[in-house]
């Protein structure tokens, strides 16, 4: 079992930065790949970034790269997103999520466990 616990969001000036983390519960959080996802008002939810268990890869949407950075220390169990000049459509709530496979992460499938997310607003 991996309980997943976001913080760090909060309301900013478009071109401003912010940075999520999302705590682990569980032994085997290291095992898992870790992902965020988003969603905006009267928005489905859409993939953000994800990251492979030992942090050698990652994966970004187009509409953040350049952005966003994923990163994770799994002596802390603790995975972060980097938000770097935000704009006001990156307003959404923002939740992390863990599967074992990557692939299932960046195709948004059925994952197996998530966070309760963690509201971003970005003012213009």
């Amino acid at each position: 079992q991996v309980q997943l616990v976001e913080s760090g969001g909060g309301l900013v000036q478009a071109g401003g930065s912010l940075t999520l983390s999302c705590a682990a519960s569980g032994r085997t959080f290291s095992s898992y790949a870790m992902g965020w996802f988003r969603q905006g008002p009267g928005k489905e939810r859409e993939f953000v970034a994800a990251i492979t268990w030992s942090g050698g890869g990652t994966r970004y949407a187009d509409s953040v790269k350049g952005r966003f950075t994923i990163s994770r220390d799994n002596a802390k169990n603790t995975v972060y997103l980097q938000m770097n000049s935000l704009k006001p459509e990156d307003t959404a709530v923002y939740y992390c999520a863990a599967d074992p496979n990557i692939i299932n992460i960046v195709a948004a499938g059925k994952l197996d466990y998530w966070g309760q997310g963690t509201q971003v607003t970005v003012s213009s």
